[in-house]
């Protein structure tokens, strides 16, 4: 994550938001029956989860 991302979700509201939407994109395409979309999406949130809850740095770059 470069330090322009790092600025912009420093603020936890916008890392959470951000993963929860991920999150709602991944069921809607495991309901709508698009396994190969769900499996990206999924993906995605997981990226979202390591990177913005257990890597994430709140001090770097303050």
């Amino acid at each position: 994550m470069n330090e322009t991302d790092r600025k912009f979700f420093r603020p936890k509201w916008r890392r959470v938001a951000t993963t929860i939407f991920c999150f709602g994109w991944t069921l809607v395409e495991w309901l709508s029956e698009e396994p190969f979309w769900g499996i990206i999406a999924a993906g995605i949130t997981f990226y979202c989860l390591w990177h913005f809850f257990y890597k994430f740095d709140e001090n770097q770059g303050a």
